[in-house]
């Protein structure tokens, strides 16, 4: 697989007619189940309640959500430490989701009702219902399940932006990915694997170590050993081209010794912290990059071009049988408390889901 930092012209060739198609509109939203912060706290903050189902407005769609993805940015969210940005829900979390058109606003071409799509969010993902800017969807990949499809988009977008897109990892390079059996981390693992990198891992665990290497990790190290050694050793001294970090300050010291002269350093995630000190001359002598990315935050033209280019690039891969989500275990929506206490005692491996159901309500 061949990706540059650079794509190809991104505009969207949209019909000459302007067709309004709104499913049931009646001036009035019904309720929707969505799963609330009650406050700050615990997972048993987390309760299932009644709300107001959203309504499209200009370039919108509304998604029937069939399942929610739980990632460790919900987990802060509901500590209160990581609110959601302007606009959207601060008492429902979640960042991704899949499911099927089911209604459209104003103006929006791209798809029609019925259609299987995922995507990411800025909030409120936990909803039997989400609004969504309707460019920034993605279709599901042909024969994908939605549980399947829901564990795609943060993770395998995240890495493939940050890996590719940031990093701009080349054929031949290695790369180390911290928290390697995380949803971000087997992503990236499968993505470096198919661009003909070399991949070293770390994990908290030797069992999650063990599950990657059944994947393709070429070396794995326990993130409490002497990391940064082993991977002098199994690279003959030069280090890793790319470090994928999905941990953050605890590990710095470590990514400036094992990172390659001219390397790049990409910090996704800082659940072990983030703060620490810096050595700045090892950086000079390394003339490493050290970059920071989030997709949360980012202006929503940015969102619109990834999803494009991930749904030219990878979503066929998926297709292929070249990638695949990796799915720890799911969820009813009122067992929310369960997954965040999964993530937070650091037990899966890949992603766990909320299962919205069949039903109307």
């Amino acid at each position: 697989m061949r990706t540059t930092a650079a794509g190809p012209d991104l505009a969207i060739e949209l019909r000459k007619e302007d067709t309004v198609v709104r499913e049931g509109a009646s001036g009035v939203s019904k309720e929707m189940e969505a799963v609330c912060i009650r406050s700050p706290g615990g997972p048993e903050v987390l309760e299932l309640r009644a709300v107001s189902r959203p309504d499209p407005g200009k370039g919108e769609v509304r998604v029937r959500v069939a399942a929610s993805g739980v990632n460790r940015a919900d987990l802060l969210q509901r500590k209160g430490l990581y609110p959601a940005p302007s606009g959207y829900p601060q008492e429902i979390p979640g960042l991704e989701f899949s499911g099927k058109v089911e209604a459209v606003g104003p103006g929006s071409r791209l798809w029609k009702v019925g259609d299987p799509v995922m995507g990411i969010i800025a909030g409120g993902g936990y909803a039997r219902f989400v609004v969504v800017e309707e460019r920034t969807l993605v279709r599901v990949p042909r024969d994908h399940s939605p549980a399947e499809a829901a564990a795609i988009p943060e993770a395998f977008m995240t890495a493939f932006d940050a890996l590719f897109l940031q990093a701009e990892l080349g054929v031949g390079e290695t790369v180390l990915i911290h928290a390697v059996g995380s949803g971000v981390g087997t992503a990236g693992l499968q993505l470096a694997l198919e661009a003909g990198a070399t991949v070293l891992g770390t994990s908290r665990t030797p069992e999650k170590l063990d599950r990657a290497r059944e994947m393709g990790l070429h070396h794995g190290f326990v993130g409490r050993g002497d990391w940064a050694a082993e991977v002098a050793e199994v690279t003959g001294g030069s280090g890793a081209d790319v470090i994928l970090d999905l941990v953050g300050g605890p590990y710095l010291t470590g990514n400036q010794h094992a990172i390659a002269e001219r390397g790049r350093h990409v910090v996704v995630g800082v659940p072990g912290g983030r703060r620490i000190e810096v050595d700045l001359r090892r950086l000079m002598q390394k003339r490493a990059v050290v970059r920071g990315t989030v997709l949360r935050a980012r202006p929503s033209e940015e969102k619109v071009r990834l999803a494009r280019v991930f749904e030219r690039r990878i979503v066929p891969l998926f297709e292929r049988g070249s990638l695949h989500p990796v799915l720890d275990r799911t969820y009813a929506p009122a067992d929310a408390p369960d997954a965040h206490r999964l993530l937070e005692e650091n037990r899966s491996f890949g992603k766990a889901l909320l299962l919205w159901g069949d039903d109307d309500r």
